[in-house]
């Protein structure tokens, strides 16, 4: 059995400018996994960079409220929410609620420096 527990994980800010702890990873742990998984922070008022990655990824939104932007489309997202974000899309979100941003980042495959372009 395999338990990662978030307050084990490094805090580091991520290339798209959020607060990221990884929780799993098939390249950090010895895990047979495709996916990897972090969490992520966007404190109230923040943006992340725009940025996009040449694998599937999925926001679990946790707590806050945000503003998604996919390509051209915009949408309100809250707890509970799930959104998946295809390959190649450049993507941001903007923590717009009255406490911060708080979700889950799935890549599929797993995530590498090497399959995200940031636009700055």
């Amino acid at each position: 059995m395999f338990v990662k527990n978030l307050q084990d994980c490094e805090e580091f800010l991520a290339g798209d400018s959020t607060q990221l702890r990884e929780l799993l990873h098939p390249d950090k742990q010895p895990l047979e996994l495709r996916y990897s998984l972090a969490h992520a922070v966007l404190p109230v008022g923040e943006t992340s960079l725009a940025h996009s990655l040449t694998t599937s990824e999925v926001y679990y939104i946790l707590s806050g409220k945000g503003e998604m932007h996919i390509n051209d489309e915009t949408q309100i997202v809250v707890p509970g929410d799930a959104v998946y974000i295809p390959p190649n899309a450049k993507q941001y979100i903007y923590s717009c609620g009255e406490e911060s941003l708080v979700f889950l980042c799935i890549v599929d495959p797993a995530w590498r420096k090497e399959d995200e372009t940031v636009y700055k």
